[in-house]
């Protein structure tokens, strides 16, 4: 495993130089926005808004961190966090396992919590019913209201390893509140990810309709953010690793 990891490494650095590649997926980006591609999909039955090599990374980065708290802004239909909850299930089972133990649900720490402005009711009776709900907190409320914030803040304190995901309102000025908010909250080594940076490459006549575009969206956040906190950087192998994402510039990792 060893000498594949370190294969896969070269690999994906390579891709740095491969042009053609990187705009082919660039090109898809581009031209599956408008067609709303990232709307197909689902996760153990529930909606998830994302691409499918997001996805992926997200339970790479889940697996390798660990964390027994995961923080996300935006919930929709709920299937990132069911997505989460079940990335979390799956480790105290393995957990278990190697222990020799038997699994109790009710007795694991590792959560998910959930903020939205707005939980619809036929998502949170949707999520209710879920067989990950144990594993589920929810707020309802603007992730950047200073209440809200402190609920969040109460809820995460004994949590040694927190990852955390921002995919609400996509808004430049929006987001950096959520930074500075939420990524303090992210244990060293773990990442705190920003969705929809992608907003800031692919045209301004993508989202007529959306107060957010090009100039005003997560990634000029990300880089405003940067620039005034040097606990994180932007880890390039992500996007060079999984190419097609709406997060470009988006996983920062917690470096102190």
């Amino acid at each position: 495993m060893t000498d594949f990891e370190q294969e896969t490494a070269e690999r994906i650095a390579s891709y740095e130089m491969e042009e053609e590649l990187k705009s082919a997926a660039h090109s898809f980006m581009v031209a599956s926005t408008k067609p709303k591609y990232s709307y197909n999909f689902s996760f153990l039955g529930r909606p998830i808004i994302q691409y499918p090599q997001d996805m992926v990374a997200v339970q790479e980065l889940i697996w390798n961190i660990r964390p027994d708290l995961i923080i996300e802004t935006g919930i929709a239909h709920g299937g990132s966090l069911v997505m989460s909850a079940a990335m979390l299930a799956m480790m105290d089972m393995c957990d278990a396992i190697e222990a020799g133990t038997s699994l109790d649900p009710a007795a694991s720490r590792r959560k998910v919590l959930g903020i939205d402005i707005d939980i619809r009711p036929h998502n949170r009776q949707a999520i209710d019913a879920h067989p990950m709900r144990s594993r589920i907190e929810m707020i309802q409320g603007s992730s950047i209201d200073p209440s809200i914030v402190s609920q969040v803040k109460d809820f995460a304190k004994g949590y040694e390893r927190v990852l955390v995901f921002l995919d609400s309102n996509h808004t430049h000025d929006h987001v950096l509140e959520e930074l500075r908010a939420y990524a303090p909250l992210t244990s060293k080594g773990s990442y705190c990810v920003v969705f929809d940076t992608i907003i800031e490459d692919v045209g301004e006549e993508m989202y007529p309709d959306r107060p957010w575009g090009p100039g005003d969206n997560p990634k000029t956040a990300v880089h405003a953010f940067l620039k005034e906190n040097g606990d994180f950087e932007i880890d390039r192998q992500i996007d060079l690793k999984i190419l097609i994402s709406v997060a470009p510039n988006g996983f920062l990792r917690r470096l102190g």
